[in-house]
């Protein structure tokens, strides 16, 4: 099972605001500014912080003060949830697609793959944002912050 790019740009966009939004100074970087400390393209980073701002994981504030922020529901979200969530439910496999598979019928591993799938998500469901940014990865999603611009 491999998760999509817009998952784990997901994934790591909320750990990295995880980390600077709380304690005594706060920190609410923009889109921009996350896509740069990620080395991604702020395209990308702009659509997953709108499917965040809708799954509400993250809120986003215009103007002066305003920023990215991780709400606490997306501090204690599962990762299982939220990768469903930006996963969808589609198969591992497409048996029915514009070529189906002969086999779909009596497939097993059709059935196993499912089975897989669910396990790999209950897996994931066992952590949260809080959990993955924990120490040591916290002292580095910090550095990251501490970078200056590119």
């Amino acid at each position: 099972m491999q998760l999509t790019r817009f998952t784990d740009l997901a994934l790591r966009i909320v750990m990295r605001l995880a980390v600077t939004d709380n304690g005594p100074a706060p920190s609410h970087p923009t889109t921009r500014q996350v896509a740069d400390e990620l080395s991604v393209p702020y395209t990308h980073a702009a659509k997953v912080v709108a499917r965040l701002n809708v799954l509400g994981v993250v809120e986003t504030r215009r103007g002066r003060g305003g920023g990215l922020h991780i709400t606490e529901s997306g501090r204690i979200v599962s990762i299982g949830r939220l990768a469903r969530e930006l996963e969808g439910e589609h198969e591992v496999i497409d048996c029915e697609g514009d070529n189906p598979c002969p086999l779909s019928q009596a497939c097993r591993l059709r059935h196993a793959l499912a089975r897989a799938k669910d396990a790999f998500f209950a897996e994931l469901d066992l952590l949260t944002v809080e959990d993955l940014t924990a120490a040591p990865t916290r002292g580095v999603l910090l550095s990251l912050t501490a970078r200056p611009p590119r």
